[in-house]
């Protein structure tokens, strides 16, 4: 989900610069000593045509069961999350205060943040085997960055909007949304298009298709400006579930609050951290069934 003066987002002034979350301690409760891995690809060889959904019959449907709330920044207007090695990564959004941080997870204390020249509008992050990718909304630039600094070590330009991005191991391929109906494939080596797919539901396109995961060879997807997330098959971009976050947060919560945008998986065990921007927590959850 993105905002900019006047855009699409709750009208709510905030200064520029705006801060990464600040997690305590208390973001591990709960998560024992397990480790968390990085979710990584490798790069595709040659180009995929796009492919058409070959649904099935009607998609899974799954809710959140919370497990813990923690807390989480409430002046990040979050646009990526990831979780590597016991490092939660975020990245933020908003023209001239998108950053990105790192966190580890057993401390709360932060490893580094690098902003992004105030020009930049950031959008999602993702983690290969040696680089952290960060995308911009509608400035046609990733940055490749160095996984422990955050610090860029060369830019490439893109055709088109840049909303959410992850890793796919499995087919050594970043998956990229531009918050269409369609995910794009791309070499996590040079950042050039290798294919798409168009996702649909019941033989509808789903579109607003906004911060991904990718989770053992699926696609999990944040749908701009609702309490929904779908999980996809890249393949076909078959929607294969549909989960319901709605009620995470109070009614007052969500007067300064802006849209649910943010998941992480934790690879060592079957369960997510979620947040979204300017949310003032982070819930660690169970997609279980509806």
């Amino acid at each position: 989900m993105r905002r900019e003066d006047g855009g699409r987002g709750r009208a709510r002034a905030l200064p520029a610069g705006v801060a990464v979350m600040a997690l305590g301690a208390a973001l591990l409760v709960g998560f024992g000593d397990r480790t968390f891995g990085s979710q990584a690809n490798e790069p595709a060889e040659a180009a995929e045509p796009a492919g058409r959904a070959q649904q099935p019959a009607e998609p899974e449907q799954l809710r959140v069961e919370v497990i813990e709330t923690t807390p989480h920044d409430e002046e990040a207007f979050t646009q990526g999350l990831e979780i590597s090695g016991g490092v939660l990564y975020e990245g933020t959004g908003l023209t001239g205060g998108s950053s990105v941080s790192a966190t580890d997870m057993a401390s709360g204390e932060r490893l580094a943040r690098v902003a992004l020249p105030d020009e930049y509008f950031g959008e999602g992050i993702t983690l290969t085997e040696d680089a952290l990718w960060q995308i911009t909304w509608q400035d046609g630039v990733a940055f490749e960055r160095d996984p422990a600094t955050l610090e860029a070590r060369r830019t490439v330009e893109y055709e088109g909007e840049g909303w959410g991005l992850c890793h796919q191991e499995q087919r050594d391929r970043l998956v990229m949304s531009d918050g269409s109906g369609v995910l794009t494939f791309r070499d996590p080596e040079t950042f050039e298009e290798t294919g798409s797919v168009e996702v649909r539901s019941g033989g509808e396109v789903v579109s607003s298709l906004n911060e991904l995961e990718c989770v053992d060879g699926e696609v999990y997807a944040n749908i701009w400006m609702t309490d929904r997330i779908v999980r996809i098959d890249p393949e076909t971009g078959a929607v294969t579930a549909e989960i319901d976050a709605s009620g995470l947060l109070t009614a007052d919560e969500e007067e300064t609050a802006d849209v649910l945008n943010g998941i992480a998986k934790a690879p060592e065990c079957e369960e997510f951290l979620i947040t979204g921007k300017l949310w003032p927590h982070m819930f660690r959850v169970r997609f279980v069934p509806a």
